[in-house]
């Protein structure tokens, strides 16, 4: 299929658009984005030096908060918005000044994009009619897309007698069957239920083995990210904030923002001491000592990371009660979440969460009522308490 790679690629909206784009948010009664935007002489700074070079087939994941400029990045990457510096390539081909129309791509949106008075099937045909296709070259691929898609006996039903689930496969249906080099989707399932979200990701994966092209996927669901991504793009504030597979971005977040945005629930963080002697490390929580794994030793040692003040991270999976030692906590909190509960505590002077196995224990926890908890070695995230950046990477 194809190859994309974006070479220092920025996005700079001038102030009018800005201001233009507000008023019309205001009008709507549309709540601002809350964004840390760089702000320059030449105007806001959406996008700032992307860079990634994606493999043909490959499934990229564009995933961060609100305002980040994972649906600009994606918008430049379709033709829709114009790139200020940098370059674009599809399959090694400068696509900086090429139609949208041109770039062989298909686009799902958020909100579907149908036509109202077409049928499912016509919807699904638009694109191949527009490309003057035979009309039995059409029928064929429209009928493959809907019985990949399970949408075969909507075919005569208009969008509006369809369930959102349904709309959605009819979208998705509408970009594949253009067989396009690069498949685009831009949050399309944030507009679904829990249930519904659930079913059409594991449709997404499936339809992904069959159609074989490459995928670049907006959401700012890190769920989504983590089950549907080859490698994911994590993104803050238009900047790139870490590159990686799910394994990699959940077990070695490169920053602060990473660990507590991959993970659910959020990572636990504290202020704590790193310990060095000689060649050995452990970390020191609320005059609790823990030394740290070998893995752990080695990668600090090849940096030559010194002992001091730094700010720890445990997963509250990584966490476990204990009866005596550790660090003590107030539970603030005890949520029932079917296989497990997660209690939610103060302590070492910050907020936490433990999940505690039902296997484990069949106790129940009070407001109030104190419980000690520990952590192994392996387990802790060590980052700088100044720049928030990983110490081990």
């Amino acid at each position: 299929m194809a190859t994309v790679s974006l070479h220092n690629v920025r996005k700079i909206y001038p102030y009018a658009t800005v201001m233009e784009r507000r008023k019309q948010r205001d009008a709507k009664g549309e709540a601002p984005k809350r964004t840390n935007l760089q702000i320059t002489e030449e105007g806001v700074v959406a996008v700032q030096a992307f860079n990634i070079d994606i493999a043909d087939k490959e499934f990229i994941v564009l995933v961060g908060p609100s305002g980040c400029g994972k649906s600009t990045t994606l918008r430049m990457i379709a033709g829709l918005e114009e790139i200020s510096d940098g370059e674009l390539y599809i399959d090694g081909k400068l696509m900086n000044y090429v139609d949208s129309k041109e770039r062989d791509i298909s686009m799902v949106f958020q909100n579907y994009a149908l036509f109202p008075h077409m049928t499912v099937y016509e919807n699904m045909a638009f694109p191949l009619t527009l490309r003057h296709e035979r009309r039995d070259v059409i029928d064929k691929k429209v009928r493959e897309a809907a019985e990949i898609l399970d949408i075969t006996d909507y075919l005569d039903r208009k969008p509006k007698a369809l369930s959102g689930g349904q709309r959605q496969r009819v979208a998705i249906g509408r970009a594949i069957v253009r067989a396009p080099k690069v498949m685009l989707m831009d949050e399309p399932l944030s507009n679904l239920d829990a249930k519904l979200r659930n079913e059409m990701r594991a449709e997404i994966i499936k339809l992904r083995k069959r159609i074989n092209t490459t995928f670049i996927y907006v959401t700012h669901d890190q769920t989504e990210a983590m089950t549907l991504g080859d490698r994911i793009v994590i993104m803050r504030d238009g900047y790139i904030q870490q590159i990686g597979t799910p394994q990699e971005v959940f077990n070695h977040p490169a920053n602060l923002f990473v660990a507590g945005f991959i993970g659910m629930p959020v990572m636990n963080f504290f202020d704590a001491e790193l310990i060095r002697e000689g060649d050995k490390y452990s970390v020191e929580l609320d005059g609790w000592r823990v030394p740290l794994s070998e893995k752990k030793r080695a990668r600090l040692l090849e940096k030559n990371i010194q002992g001091g003040p730094i700010t720890l991270g445990v997963r509250p999976e990584h966490t476990m009660l204990w009866q005596e030692g550790g660090i003590l906590a107030r539970v603030d909190v005890s949520e029932m979440m079917g296989s497990s509960v997660h209690l939610h505590v103060r302590a070492a002077g910050k907020d936490a969460i433990i999940v505690v196995p039902v296997l484990d224990s069949e106790e129940s926890y009070e407001p109030g009522e104190t419980v000690r908890f520990r952590f192994a070695g392996s387990s802790a995230h060590l980052f700088d308490r100044e720049t928030g950046k990983n110490l081990e990477w």
